[in-house]
């Protein structure tokens, strides 16, 4: 990381060009039709049907990289703001269930009502995270000052595993709708289109917005609750705030591509690397990480074994794995 350490502003320059660079390698690397750098970049802006490298590009490998951005920033601002509500460094929407609350209530919908939207899945997923998170944090006591980290952790799995039992139970029983399901659990940018953005960036903006508007208010819980209130916040309505901004984000991105994980849980701390403990600073920083995260870890997929895909949520768990590992070994649970 000393390659980023200069001021934050600059910072975020070499994170945002790091971003396009990686978006545009994505266009045009690995494909089965030959896509050259030039076209890939005369793609962006001039459109041309007769030539099919073009059209791949604006068609299918543009708005592939955009939602990549987008859902990477979503799940690293998530991890951001759930460690900073329950004070736990292990905290991230794979590990605490809120992923696979999500996927089955996502599984749930998209089994019996096919025809909803990314919108009625959006919903979904955040009924089904929102149950679980809601359960993780009563078991783990949570919202107690001083509560064990291993205790959330635990829970975390226990209803992991529940909901990822519902889910193929769900997908069994329903089998003939449950082929598209499939291809969102295993967490997959290959059918990511135009209109799955249109529905996306919209709810991804609110959510991303309302954690920049709480920042303030995560640094002073960093300080105890009983400080925090003291110094003014209404810890009620930080930390249902904060878990509705979670659950806004988790909700979207899963819907969008799939139950992608470990984002949540490997970014937050890449960023504390870099800029510190104050949420002002690194939660922009997060973002700009998630987003390269994701959108490299979709072009590795198409490359691993090319010309088929691997899930993009392979390429991260295999990252984000060992990391997870390293933090339960260096932290007494």
């Amino acid at each position: 990381m000393k390659f980023l350490s200069f001021p934050y502003s600059g910072q975020c320059l070499v994170l945002s060009l790091l971003l396009c660079l990686v978006g545009w390698i994505s266009l045009f690397s690995w494909s089965v039709i030959p896509i050259s750098p030039h076209d890939a970049l005369s793609a962006l802006y001039a459109m041309n049907d007769d030539n099919i490298a073009h059209r791949i590009v604006h068609d299918l490998r543009l708005p592939r990289a955009m939602i990549g951005a987008i859902v990477g920033a979503c799940l690293a601002a998530a991890g951001v703001v759930m460690q900073g509500l329950t004070q736990n460094p292990l905290a991230s929407p794979s590990v605490l269930g809120i992923n696979a609350g999500a996927a089955l209530g996502m599984a749930i919908v998209s089994t019996i009502t096919p025809w909803f939207g990314l919108l009625g899945t959006s919903m979904a997923a955040m009924v089904g995270g929102g149950l679980a998170w809601a359960l993780v944090m009563l078991l783990g006591n949570a919202w107690k000052t001083g509560g064990e980290h291993g205790r959330l952790v635990l829970a975390g799995v226990a209803i992991s595993t529940l909901c990822a039992a519902l889910t193929k139970a769900v997908i069994i029983i329903e089998e003939d709708q449950a082929s598209g399901v499939l291809t969102w659990l295993a967490g997959s940018l290959t059918d990511a289109r135009w209109q799955t953005l249109d529905q996306l960036w919209p709810i991804a903006l609110l959510g991303l917005l309302g954690t920049l508007l709480i920042s303030q208010s995560l640094n002073l819980l960093q300080l105890g609750d009983d400080n925090a209130r003291n110094l003014g916040v209404s810890l009620l309505w930080v930390k249902l705030g904060g878990s509705f901004l979670v659950l806004l984000l988790v909700g979207s991105a899963i819907s969008a591509v799939g139950a992608i994980g470990f984002v949540g849980l490997l970014v937050p701390h890449m960023a504390r690397m870099l800029c510190g403990q104050d949420h002002r600073k690194f939660l922009p920083i997060a973002m700009l990480m998630g987003a390269c995260l994701v959108v490299l870890s979709d072009t590795i997929s198409r490359a691993i074994i090319f010309p088929m895909e691997t899930p993009a949520g392979a390429i991260l768990a295999l990252i984000g794995a060992p990391f997870f590992i390293y933090l339960v070994r260096k932290r007494t649970l």
